[in-house]
């Protein structure tokens, strides 16, 4: 079954265009990830804030990534990282033009 994963964490920038050339070679990194289908980077200078929305193929997959990524936070200095899972239902979202071609 489709798996939503919602992450946040502190982020001091760089934001926008300047944030997409820095990130590239990770963004590049991501795409590569088992099991994920696509992710949406999200920001918020204003509260200093980055992550994403992820859609992986399955829960395992989704589960995998964020303990890889976590750590690499962590590495970085992302003492703390907010997640959550959520199942997809394929049947509204599709209603609603979800981009769920699976």
């Amino acid at each position: 079954m489709p798996t939503l994963l919602q992450v946040d964490f502190p982020f001091q920038g760089p934001w926008g265009a300047e944030m997409a050339t820095n990130l590239q070679g990770l963004a590049e990194s991501i795409a590569q990830e088992p099991g994920l289908l696509w992710k949406i980077w999200t920001e918020n200078s204003e509260t200093g804030e980055a992550g994403g929305i992820y859609l992986f193929t399955d829960r395992p997959s989704a589960e995998a990534y964020l303990a890889m990524h976590t750590a690499r936070l962590a590495s970085s200095g992302v003492a703390h990282v907010n997640a959550k899972f959520f199942a997809v239902n394929q049947e509204l979202s599709a209603i609603d033009r979800a981009p769920l071609d699976l």
